[in-house]
């Protein structure tokens, strides 16, 4: 019988909250995976044994009698392939993503046909961003009568806590730019920003799946001074120098000590198309606290909605799959969000 949810890297930084979340609504079925057995038993005992140890590398083989008894797994790893992914759907087990590279997502897309075969259902843009930020623009864009373009912007706090590999993917990013600064409105206690181009899966998804010709997504942090510091160094192309792999390592081990900000994040979307016969613009925004703890609640969600339902069958993104306003409330957080048509609150 398929009762377990395994998470994949489950003793790090997010799955450990997305694991601790799980543990508790479904003790003793949730299971912690990682190479390193003795760092997944001493994060079972945490929890009081709510959520299980378990030694797994997705690089090597994988095959178990385990996987007879697993209906979900959530994914907190990057992967060089989709291996893994493969031999979940022939096994019929439910596969959710935290993924922000657009080239791993755009690979699983590919194995629809392997997910209809093995009756799973795989859940892809699932946390912050992408994820919530898919959820939004979908609303902005079904305000509208018709779309031409969608901009998000996203600020993060420095004060925030991050896992190493999640600075890791970010500093990357940052060596290939951080361009074309554009001034956003993310509300109350926040005000204008200026946000710059990165390269977050969400904008190539939604121009694939909306059909629309403009979609961008720009990022700021908390700091303005470190976020004008930022577009600097990426101007004068001091950022190549994050290619280096010490100056990448040094970089990442900064972040990782120092907290030069708050703990909080925001997310605005900006639409403009046509609706009642007239140029309009559709505006979603959301406020929230870490980042982190935000995206493992969204992906605890999509966890939990998959074990032991019935979904339909397939590969889809979270905006594919999800109501905005279910989200909102299973994560405890309707009060955050700010949706708006023509600058009229909804």
């Amino acid at each position: 019988m398929k009762q377990k949810i395994v998470i994949i890297g489950g003793y790090g930084h997010v799955g450990q909250m997305i694991a601790r979340e799980l543990g508790e609504a479904y003790p003793g079925q949730v299971y912690a995976a990682g190479r390193s057995m003795e760092r997944a038993e001493r994060f079972s005992r945490d929890t009081g044994g709510k959520v299980k140890p378990m030694q797994l590398d997705v690089r090597h083989s994988f095959d178990s009698q385990l996987w007879d008894e697993v209906q979900v797994v959530v994914m907190c790893l990057d992967q060089a392939d989709t291996a893994f992914v493969r031999f979940c759907l022939a096994k019929g087990i439910h596969y959710v993503d935290i993924s922000a590279s657009d080239d791993f997502l755009q690979q699983v897309e590919q194995l629809n046909r392997d997910a209809y075969t093995g009756k799973a259902t795989v859940v892809l843009s699932v946390g912050l961003a992408p994820g919530l930020t898919n959820l939004l623009a979908r609303r902005a864009y079904l305000l509208l009568e018709r779309t031409d373009s969608i901009e998000i912007s996203i600020m993060l706090g420095l004060g925030d806590q991050h896992g190493k590999a999640a600075i890791q993917w970010t500093v990357d990013q940052l060596a290939g730019g951080f361009t074309d600064g554009r001034r956003t409105d993310f509300g109350k206690g926040l005000g204008r920003r200026t946000a710059y181009r990165f390269p977050f899966a969400d904008q190539y998804v939604l121009r694939r799946k909306l059909g629309l010709p403009s979609v961008a997504t720009r990022l700021c942090l908390d700091s303005a001074a470190v976020t004008t510091l930022l577009a600097w160094l990426s101007a004068s192309g001091a950022t190549r120098l994050l290619k280096r792999k010490a100056v990448r390592n040094s970089v990442v081990g900064w972040l990782l000590r120092k907290k030069p900000g708050e703990a909080r994040c925001a997310v605005k979307i900006d639409a403009r198309g046509m609706w009642n016969g007239g140029p309009a613009t559709a505006e979603c925004s959301l406020q929230g606290g870490e980042e982190a703890r935000i995206t493992a609640r969204v992906a605890a969600y999509a966890a939990d909605a998959l074990f032991g339902t019935s979904w339909p069958s397939g590969v889809y993104h979270m905006d594919e799959l999800f109501d905005l306003d279910r989200v909102l409330t299973g994560i405890g957080a309707t009060d955050a969000a700010d949706i708006r048509l023509n600058g009229r609150p909804l």
